[in-house]
């Protein structure tokens, strides 16, 4: 077996197993999932970041580095603006006036 199919199989597996795993979380644990998955994009943006720098000049190796990067820095991005916006659901309704 060539190691893209490998690759493939792995990465098959990995996401079926992602799905039913996620798909049995309850709602209240979604806000540290989604923590604990904003941690793993920080590294895969750590791990684009030293692909782009040991690429020394390959073109694919560069755009590889390139898309991963725009891929978790999305993920982490929005992560947190979702994350942000679910916690100011639990902070109190601010009144006018108040000091």
């Amino acid at each position: 077996m060539s190691s893209l199919s490998q690759a493939l199989w792995v990465l098959l597996l990995g996401s079926l197993l992602g799905l039913e795993l996620i798909g049995k979380v309850p709602p209240t644990l979604h806000t540290p999932l989604m923590s604990g998955a904003n941690a793993i994009s920080g590294i895969t943006v750590l791990a684009s970041l030293t692909l782009i720098a040991q690429a020394d000049g390959n073109g694919a190796l560069l755009m590889l580095g390139g898309l991963s990067l725009g891929f978790a820095l999305f993920n982490v991005i929005g992560g947190f603006l979702v994350t942000d916006r679910m916690l100011a659901m639990f902070g109190g309704r601010k009144t006018k006036g108040a000091s």
